[in-house]
């Protein structure tokens, strides 16, 4: 293999700050894109490593890729391990890489077994591949709402605040039968005309419960809500 000319960077992104914190797969891929450069007779430049940083963003607007495409030059060479380190969107990889084909930069992915940039079946190959991993995403994000939507459903709480007047048992929201007589009393109150405020003492005064004004509001607006759409 002939010796190349320019300078070599490497590009690393891990899409998790875990990941990046950890070391996971950041070794791996550092240790194969320097076996590359020195298969290729250069020296790495830089290796920038992207951390906590999706794949579905263009690399011209991630901080770390930002700043490759800025530093390459004519005649430099990038190098990825693996094409869904470089971008998981069609649209952004072959947008980039057409530029950098235009500004005489060779892009490597070292799982596609080098230089996708330098002649048709390359391109074609990396074109479809790109195709391939931006469907395997967005068939990843459908199953994830699919699976998220049943759990909901099925009224099973998926993380964040809990819901006032519920718990959790064995992985489903479970609201305190208390809580469902204020609210049901609540809901009465507010159609005899009472204020929020009017309620809010009388949840307390009855129910042991304290909430201010704002809260029964938001408490009686959501229920109408899931009233309106049941």
């Amino acid at each position: 293999m002939t010796k190349a000319s320019g300078k070599f960077y490497g590009y690393i992104r891990v899409s998790t700050e875990h990941q990046a914190n950890e070391g996971v797969s950041l070794a791996e891929q550092e240790s194969r894109l320097r076996g590359y450069a020195q298969s290729l007779g250069m020296k790495v430049a830089e290796i920038f490593i992207e951390a906590g940083v999706s794949g579905g963003k263009p690399l011209a607007k991630r901080p770390k890729g930002s700043q490759l495409l800025s530093r390459v030059k004519d005649g430099d060479h990038i190098a990825v391990a693996k094409l869904d380190r470089f971008s998981r969107s069609s649209a952004d990889a072959l947008n980039t890489i057409e530029d950098l084909t235009k500004r005489n930069i060779t892009l490597s992915c070292l799982d596609m077994g080098g230089a996708v940039n330098t002649n048709g079946v390359g391109k074609l190959v990396f074109s479809i591949l790109c195709a391939v991993a931006e469907m395997e995403r967005t068939r990843i994000a459908e199953r994830v709402s699919d699976a998220k939507a049943h759990l909901r459903k099925g009224q099973y709480f998926l993380g964040g605040k809990l819901a006032a007047g519920h718990s959790v048992k064995n992985g489903k929201l479970v609201a305190d039968p208390l809580w469902k007589k204020a609210v049901a009393a609540m809901t009465k109150w507010r159609a005899d005309n009472k204020t929020y405020r009017q309620i809010a003492d009388l949840v307390k005064e009855e129910y042991a419960i304290s909430m201010d004004s704002s809260t029964a509001f938001r408490i009686l607006n959501h229920r109408r809500k899931m009233d309106a759409t049941a």
